[in-house]
């Protein structure tokens, strides 16, 4: 039977796991390669000629994005031999919507696929969860906290609703500020605040956690 392409079920024990540093570096790498793409487009483009056809900062910033953007998931194929369903989600947008930027020469398709990404994050969450009773979040988290069912639960309505919540802070954002502004947000604003929110998660993870299950002897 031939392996799956995306990545398993949590509970399956032949589920392959990425170092849970590495995992987060794979995450937000191209985050800082967008953010480094638009505070330095003007000197990459003077150094690199073949960008600077691309158009200006934030054009070069979309291509190096969507380049980072399929590279993590190429390493993450290569150490496991599956795809990560949420990256692999969030990869197809940024692939798709930063096309339609550089395409079309209109930041506007970038700067809408925060709220679109975190819609569909926030959806599928609270679908998944109310609809079919399953945590699709432990897909993202499962290598790092080990908690009951009744915490998962808890944890992916909370995680629903912040998505949500980004979706509706990134239309705030960029239709009232600078794409500057919007860019540097991005990165040094979604960021701290996911991880200011996953800590605040810390208390009801230690409520719901579970002991390591024993090796074999």
């Amino acid at each position: 039977m031939s392996k799956p392409v995306f990545e398993r079920d949590p509970s399956d024990p032949e589920r392959q796991k990425i170092n849970p540093g590495l995992k987060l570096a794979l995450e937000l790498g191209p985050l800082v390669v967008f953010f480094f793409g638009n505070s330095r487009g003007e000197w990459l483009a003077a150094r690199f000629p073949a960008l600077a056809e691309i158009g200006g900062p934030i054009f070069i910033a979309t291509a190096l994005f969507m380049a980072a953007t399929v590279l993590a998931l190429a390493v993450s194929w290569a150490l496991t031999r599956t795809l990560p369903i949420m990256p692999l989600v969030s990869g197809v947008v940024v692939v798709v919507f930063g096309g339609l930027t550089l395409w079309l020469q209109d930041e506007l398709f970038i700067k809408l696929k925060p709220t679109i990404i975190n819609t569909m994050f926030g959806a599928l969450l609270l679908g998944g969860l109310f609809f079919f009773r399953t945590s699709l979040l432990r897909y993202v988290f499962d290598s790092a906290f080990r908690i009951d069912e009744e915490g998962w639960n808890k944890l992916t309505l909370r995680w629903g609703l912040y998505f949500l919540a980004m979706a509706v802070v990134n239309e705030v954002i960029w239709r009232n500020f600078s794409t500057d502004f919007w860019v540097a947000f991005k990165v040094w604003g979604f960021t701290p605040l996911a991880i200011v929110f996953t800590m605040a998660q810390m208390p009801l993870i230690a409520r719901h956690s579970v002991e390591e299950p024993a090796g074999d002897a």
